[in-house]
């Protein structure tokens, strides 16, 4: 008999029609019950393959008592209640890498679209207010030489930077760790978190989530920013506070903000859907083709190997260290 894996949702058809060649293949949101009701009756379930907006908490984890392996289908897992999984003995994967380039594109995306107020301008004249050239129409900022502060330089980070570099931006970067062989290779300099905000042009947030980085972006830090400042969030909603950016943009003491996350998804403050120096994407830094389907691909290596009694190539580092 098929081994039973848990799909939260639906995702590349590609992928869904592998499970369902190699295991008995039950997909939640095709189901009228919750999840936690659906583990409880499937007892025998061995893999869960969940999403970053799902609440995989401990309840849910203790629903499957068999369960081998939660494959997380993002590079965050702050979803998941991994502590108590690893004390069951239950693998926690996630996808890191082969979302970063599709993330940091998206990323200078944004940090173009704010800068050149291109969404602003789209609507302006699809709205039939363009009467012609004008010396002050539309007036944005230029990258070249402008200062971009990485706050976070790890894989998308650092992905972000070279991008820049090539529109002519200095780059500086905060990290826990500063990284003195990527200053030598890419002419990147170390900046302490504060003097990184008083000096930057752009700021881009690049760091994972966790309770203890809740809000690094609140209000104290906000008003160390240039106020012709951009602002950039292609990584967790809850590392910034929202609201109080809506309201730096609101009084124009920022220039402008590119978010594609935020501090209570699905739900995005009412203020900054209004304000036309903030431009708003639904959460879609790795949504290319090429990356979702090797995500999905990804969930199904980890659950191969971990329903074959081996370890998963993609655990988190918290299960490497445990």
């Amino acid at each position: 008999m098929k081994k039973k894996v848990i799909l939260t949702q639906i995702y590349q058809d590609e992928a869904i029609e592998k499970l369902k060649e190699d295991y008995q293949l039950i997909i939640a949101e095709q189901d009228s019950r919750n999840l936690l009701e659906i583990l409880k009756a499937n007892t025998d379930t061995q893999a869960l393959i969940s999403f970053l907006s799902d609440d995989i908490n401990g309840e849910i984890i203790a629903g499957g008592p068999n369960l081998k392996i939660i494959a997380n289908y993002a590079v965050g897992y702050n979803n998941i209640d991994f502590q108590y999984a690893m004390g069951q003995g239950i693998y926690v994967t996630h996808t890191p890498d082969i979302l970063t380039n599709a993330t940091a594109d998206l990323t200078m995306a944004l940090i173009l679209a704010v800068s050149r107020r291109i969404v602003e301008a789209d609507a302006f004249l699809k709205k039939g207010e363009f009467s012609g050239w004008g010396a002050n129409l539309m007036l944005g900022k230029e990258l070249n030489g402008a200062i971009l502060g990485i706050v976070g330089l790890g894989r998308i980070g650092l992905a972000t930077a070279i991008r820049a570099n090539s529109f002519g931006m200095k780059v500086v970067y905060y990290d826990r760790n500063q990284k003195k062989d990527l200053e030598v290779r890419h002419g990147f300099e170390y900046r302490r978190f504060v003097d990184l905000l008083k000096i930057s042009d752009v700021v881009s947030l690049h760091i994972p989530y966790s309770p203890d980085m809740h809000h690094l972006f609140n209000r104290d830090v906000f008003d160390l920013m240039k106020k012709d400042a951009i602002f950039i969030n292609a990584s967790r909603g809850a590392l910034m506070d929202e609201e109080y950016l809506a309201e730096k943009l609101e009084n124009q003491t920022l220039f402008g903000a590119g978010l594609d996350v935020y501090e209570h998804e699905p739900r995005v403050t009412e203020k900054l859907k209004k304000l036309d120096n903030a431009v708003l994407v639904p959460h879609i830094g790795s949504a290319t083709t090429k990356a979702r389907l090797e995500m999905a691909m990804m969930t199904i290596r980890s659950v191969d190997r971990a329903l074959s009694g081996q370890a998963p190539d993609h655990l988190i580092p918290e299960w490497k260290r445990y």
